[in-house]
């Protein structure tokens, strides 16, 4: 996994545990990988893990079952739309504005930047239908 400089590891490790619950990969209930386990698989220091574990757990995304691992919580999906959500909007989200005014990008010019996905601007391909 390659990391970013201005972002702390633990964060960024729990973006990606985040992105595997959006995407289906981990489901409520299951079991997920132990802090041992990741750790290796995307070669950081344990202590690290347990960090983003420590995270996690206080969002309610995963618990830990006493001698058993951890597991995601029955609502982590919902809790980590939630949370990504509000990170979008506190840190992502106002970086793209700033580029998007230094760029001289209006939202009008966003529905025909290629691979802008067609169902983001519903109103705007109905618009065309009837301009036709």
């Amino acid at each position: 996994m390659e990391f970013r400089q201005n972002y702390p590891i633990y964060l960024q490790i729990a973006d990606l545990m985040c992105e595997n619950i959006l995407r289906g990969e981990w489901k409520p209930g299951e079991r997920i990988p132990s802090i041992r386990e990741l750790a290796e698989s995307i070669e950081v220091n344990p202590n690290t893990v347990m960090r983003t574990y420590g995270y996690m757990q206080d969002q309610g995304i995963i618990q830990n079952q006493r001698g058993i691992g951890y597991f995601l919580a029955d609502g982590a999906v919902q809790t980590t739309r939630g949370l990504a959500k509000r990170i979008f909007v506190d840190r992502d989200l106002p970086q793209v504005f700033r580029t998007m005014e230094l760029l001289g990008i209006g939202f009008d010019d966003l529905k025909d930047l290629p691979g802008a996905p067609r169902r983001a601007f519903p109103y705007a391909a109905r618009k065309e239908e009837h301009i036709s």
